[in-house]
Parts: C-alpha cells; sequence; structure tokens
C-alpha cells in the first residue's frame, strides 16, 4: 500500500483545519503550522479579562448548515458534536425613520411582513424565492463546486446561460431590483454582500444566493459561540496525532523545478510533497521570493474593514432579535463613502449581535454581551487610534437612541478592534474579509484552490481564494484544494 502525502499546512484559520481534518483522513501525514498562538484564524473569541466573560470576535451568522456539517463529516467530525441553534426571527432591520421589518424563515411569514410594510411588493418576494430556489442547485454546482484552472471554464456555454439566469453582470442590488421596488426592500435583499465584505452596488448578483440562503436554509448559530468551532476541530486533529505547530512563523515556501518541495522556518528547510497555504492570498505571494508567480502587476483590492465593538452590560432588553441590522437614511450612500471614498461616513450603518436571544447562557442572568460591527475602511490610510473610538461613541449613541434603551449606562466593560487591529493579525490591509468579492477578483478571476499552473504541490484556502468568503464556502474551497492535491499526488 502506498504512502500517502506528507503536506505541510501554512495557516491554522477554518481552511486550514478543515483542509487537515480531510487530509488526515485520507492517509495524509500532516502537519499544521501557525504563526500566532491560537488556531481559528478569524473565528475567535474576544474575553473580558476581568470576568472571563467572551463573546464571538469575528463570524457569528452561520448561513448554509448543510454545507458545513456534510463538509465536517467528511472530515471525521460526527454533527452531533456541532450543536446548532436556529434563529427565529432571522434577524431584524431598523430603517431611519424608525420603522423595522422582521426577516422571518417561513415564506409565507415573510410575504405578510413585506405587504405591511410595503404594500404591492410581496408578489415580488415570492416571485423572487421561487426563481432563486430553481436557480440554487445550478449555481451551487457551478460557482461553489467548481474550480476555473482555465477562464475559459468558467464561460462555457452552459455555465454562462447560469450567469446569466443569476444576473452576475448585475451588482447583488440591481438584481435585487429586478424583484423590488422600494429602496428599503432593495437594501433589505442586497445588504448580505456585507457578509463577505462587498458593497451591495459593487458585488457581482451570482451572490443574490445569500438572502435567498437566508430563507431556505435558516439562520443559525454554535451553541457556545461560533468561535467553538475551531476548539472543537483542534480536538479532534489532536485526538489523531496531528502534529500542530503554534507561534511558527513560514519563512519561504522552497519551489524548485515547478515545484514546491517544502517551507524554510527559522531559517531551516523542511521537505515535504505539498504545502497548502491558508491564509489572505496576497500574503502568500513574498514566500515565492524569487519566483516569477510572485510578483503582480496591479495589487489585489481588499475587502471593507470592520470597527468592532464589544460590550459587556448590567441589563437585558426585551422584544429583540439575536442579529440586527440599523440603516441610515441611505445606505447606498453611507456604503460608497466607505467602498468608494475610503472615508467613514457621516451616518454609519451598523450590525449588533445579541446572543442571549438564542443561549441565555450566553451572560449571567439579567446582563448581556453584545458585538456592534461598524463597516468601515480597512487600514491603508485612516488614523484608527483616534477614528476607531470616535466612531464607537457615535454607534453607541445611536444603538441607545433606536433599540437599546439605557445602553450606554449599563456598560460594565467594552473593547475596541479597529481595520488596524486586523492588519496586525495578518489580514490583508486590515480587510476583515480577504480580498474584495468584485467582478474583477470573482469566479476565474479569483485564486484558485490551486493558484499557480506553473507551480506544482502548491494549494491556497481562504477568504480570498475561490469561492470566496464566509465561513462554510471557506471550508468549500479547502475541501477542493484537498481534492485537487489528493488527485495530483504521485508517491
Amino acid at each position: 500500500m502506498s504512502r500517502g502525502p506528507k503536506v505541510a499546512i501554512v495557516g491554522g484559520g477554518i481552511g486550514g483545519l478543515t483542509a487537515a481534518l480531510l487530509l488526515s483522513r485520507q492517509g495524509a501525514q500532516v502537519t499544521l503550522i501557525e504563526g500566532r498562538d491560537r488556531l481559528g484564524g478569524r473565528i475567535a473569541f474576544e474575553r473580558n479579562e476581568e470576568d472571563g466573560r467572551r463573546i464571538d470576535q469575528g463570524p457569528t451568522i452561520v448561513l448554509l448548515p448543510e454545507m458545513l456539517l456534510s463538509i465536517l463529516e467528511e472530515g471525521g467530525v460526527e454533527r452531533e458534536r456541532i450543536k446548532l441553534i436556529e434563529a427565529d426571527p432571522l434577524y431584524r432591520i431598523h430603517y431611519s425613520d424608525g420603522r423595522t421589518m422582521t426577516k422571518r424563515r417561513k415564506p409565507e411569514d415573510q410575504a405578510k411582513e413585506i405587504e405591511r410594510l410595503f404594500p404591492g411588493e410581496s408578489e415580488g418576494y415570492i416571485r423572487y424565492m421561487n426563481q432563486m430556489r430553481e436557480m440554487y442547485p445550478g449555481a451551487k454546482a457551478s460557482v461553489l463546486e467548481r474550480t476555473f484552472p482555465r477562464k475559459r471554464d468558467f464561460f462555457a456555454p452552459r455555465q454562462v446561460r447560469m450567469l446569466g439566469r443569476l444576473q452576475a453582470h448585475r451588482s447583488v442590488r440591481a438584481a435585487a431590483s429586478r424583484y423590488f421596488k422600494h429602496e428599503d426592500l432593495i437594501d433589505a435583499y442586497s445588504l448580505q454582500s456585507l457578509y463577505i465584505g462587498g458593497q451591495p452596488a459593487g458585488t457581482p448578483g451570482v451572490y443574490s444566493i445569500l438572502p435567498y440562503a437566508e430563507h431556505d436554509f435558516g439562520i443559525w448559530m454554535i451553541e457556545g459561540g461560533y468561535a467553538r468551532l475551531p476548539v472543537i476541530l483542534e480536538q479532534e486533529l489532536r485526538s489523531r496525532g496531528i502534529e500542530i505547530r503554534l507561534n511558527t512563523r513560514v519563512e519561504r515556501l522552497t519551489v524548485e523545478q515547478g515545484r514546491c518541495r517544502g517551507i524554510v522556518t527559522g531559517g531551516m528547510p523542511e521537505t515535504y510533497d505539498a504545502v497548502l497555504f491558508n491564509g489572505d492570498f496576497p500574503n502568500l505571494l513574498p514566500l515565492l521570493e524569487g519566483q516569477p508567480e510572485a510578483k503582480r502587476k496591479n495589487p489585489y483590492r481588499p475587502s471593507s474593514g470592520c470597527v468592532m465593538v464589544y460590550l459587556g452590560t448590567s441589563k437585558r432588553w426585551t422584544d429583540t432579535a439575536a442579529h440586527q441590522f440599523f440603516l441610515p437614511d441611505s445606505l447606498t450612500d453611507s456604503l460608497k463613502t466607505v467602498f468608494e471614498r475610503g472615508m467613514i461616513p457621516a451616518n454609519p450603518s451598523f450590525y449588533v449581535f445579541n446572543p442571549i436571544e438564542l443561549d441565555p447562557q450566553a451572560a449571567p442572568e439579567g446582563e448581556s454581551v453584545l458585538y456592534f460591527l461598524i463597516p468601515a475602511p480597512d487600514a491603508s490610510s485612516t488614523a484608527w487610534s483616534k477614528e476607531g473610538r470616535r466612531l464607537a461613541r457615535k454607534v453607541l449613541q445611536a444603538a441607545e437612541r433606536r433599540g437599546f434603551p439605557g445602553l450606554r449606562e449599563s456598560i460594565k466593560w467594552i473593547k475596541l478592534r479597529t481595520p488596524e487591529d486586523s492588519r496586525q493579525d495578518g489580514n490583508y490591509v486590515g480587510g476583515s474579509f480577504g480580498i474584495a468579492p468584485i467582478l474583477t477578483q470573482s469566479g476565474p478571476y479569483r485564486p484558485q484552490p490551486k493558484p499557480f499552473k506553473s507551480i506544482d504541490g502548491l494549494y491556497a484556502a481562504g477568504a480570498s481564494v475561490h469561492p470566496g468568503g464566509g465561513v462554510p464556502i471557506v471550508m468549500q474551497g479547502a475541501r477542493m484544494a484537498v481534492n485537487q492535491l489528493l488527485k495530483e499526488w504521485n508517491p
């Protein structure tokens, strides 16, 4: 029986963890190398040192739960170990004039809610759901489950027909406007591009599957927080005897005669049959120093950044939803300021996660932990040490006025993360979601799970790699990288 490949996985984010599970399950000898003192990448807990209370630091919304669970199951992690809690309602949208719309999973309930706020628009919602339900299986197979080593593969006739139906040539916002008339309703069915760091008016319409997926597959959270996931996966890997090295920086990849032969750490070369890089893809290029592939004429455009505010409070709020979006007078104008001008908007939009609505054990009786996410420019041109605090104060004041009365007076502890903190953690230019999901960085124009035709034995996974961002989708990208690696393995 031939031996499996000896593989170095560089980076212990969710893509690296998923790859390690899948490879070790197939008999590969895996070494997982992480530069920080923990695994999980963007999936982590933010903790208050004084009382030990914690809340998710990064992702909070579990979309496409079946994709997540099935990939883990393929990697040998039983579904029962990942306890999911469904959000009901999905979330609440607060408009600037004081109206609120509650998003619900059941189509009949959502149609009634739309009709209540936007008379005559429920027909567009029903048409949207029917058409997206019909298109989703094909979109999933042709976009989320395929790699594009050659650009022409993306433009095969059948593929082009599917992309046309998904309005891939339009933006997510323009695609939503085919179904809805009112600007506020168009916002409600296009703001989901923010989940992957994209502007609704600048993200390809293929991502319209995100608002559809919310209704058809639900929104979930992992009991105890999303950051429980890498803990469970690390436990599984260690139980298999997988070598995990923390606080270890990979300085260079060794490439000889068109093949990646290993890595260099601490000045010492290590030989491997293959290397899988898990991280923001632009950070791979410096590791290929001296190789033609290390040079790129035009830099990648980063996704948006985020200012994150984490709170512990002495109060709970009733009649709220776990997930809430607070929109300004014009979401389009506000996001143009962020995405196109690289500036902080005068009236920012923001998202609030209130986990006790789904998991009462997330905070002590009568208390809350809250998470605020504010779309913001990346770390390239903003003095975040000053502007981060100013923006946080403005948003907390707005949240108190619009949905959380008594918020500021109830604060027991507060922590802040800015795009500069994100950049220091290794996220490209401080963007929170890898490279931006714009048309010229999507599909065949995005780095692929095998990123270079000219270098064998080198693979990639992460939010900046096709098929893109979002935890289950990053896991799917890692799965495709592993499948490609195993297909090409020749002992």
